[in-house]
């Protein structure tokens, strides 16, 4: 049988968590396994319960979601932003902290809860107005910044495999595993095996900050 996904909520508003939990409790996959009430609790309670995925508020009173997610950087669960506003430079920081999605808090409980299976198996994780924020931002960046910011990006790049450069190019265009492996003639164990070895390599955390890396090499 296999283990549920394990998920600690991390808001300050108890009624906020108290609907996560029931939400997430009709899931016979998901299990909640712990709460915190703010970010500077977040550390203590991921070595405690092992979460596989974190629902992070961003707005919070001593430690915001922001910096809690940045402390996790390289650990074990998959973090997910879950706030009431989607302002460009909040969703953008979200995911250069580390964050593996970032979703509304009005989104539709049964998409929060596929989400919380997607973040576990390794998906991005993005509501479709945060997805179009995130998109819009790095293309304006990128116009920005120019040459500059291509080669820069082209360089680091450079110390990947060509399967894997072309892996993270795929990722960029926002393709599934199983999208990739079909367009690559390869399993989705060797596709995920490309994108871990590429986040190694490249000091990453997440596929949306090797999607956003990818994006920034592009031409267009």
């Amino acid at each position: 049988m296999t283990e549920p996904v394990r998920v600690l909520l991390v808001d300050d508003d108890a009624l906020v968590r108290a609907g996560l939990r029931l939400m997430l409790g009709g899931a016979p996959d998901i299990e909640v396994v712990g709460e915190a009430v703010d970010g500077a609790a977040v550390a203590d309670q991921v070595n405690r319960t092992r979460p596989d995925v974190v629902l992070m508020d961003v707005r919070m009173p001593v430690v915001d979601g922001i910096a809690a997610t940045r402390a996790l950087a390289g650990t074990r669960p998959a973090v997910i932003v879950l706030t009431t506003f989607d302002a460009d430079a909040t969703v953008v920081e979200a995911m250069r902290a580390g964050a593996a999605g970032f979703l509304l808090k009005h989104t539709p409980p049964e998409q929060i809860v596929d989400a919380v299976r997607r973040a576990a198996a390794g998906e991005p994780v993005l509501s479709p107005s945060v997805a179009r924020t995130l998109i819009e931002h790095v293309a304006a960046a990128g116009d920005r910044a120019g040459q500059g910011r291509r080669d820069k990006a082209r360089e680091r790049l450079a110390s990947l495999s060509e399967r894997e450069r072309a892996v993270a190019a795929a990722v960029a265009e926002g393709l599934s595993n199983g999208d990739i492996a079909e367009r690559m003639f390869m399993s989705v164990g060797s596709v995920k095996a490309h994108i871990s070895s590429a986040l190694t390599k490249l000091d990453l955390t997440n596929r949306i900050q090797l999607a956003l890396l990818a994006h920034d090499a592009r031409d267009d």
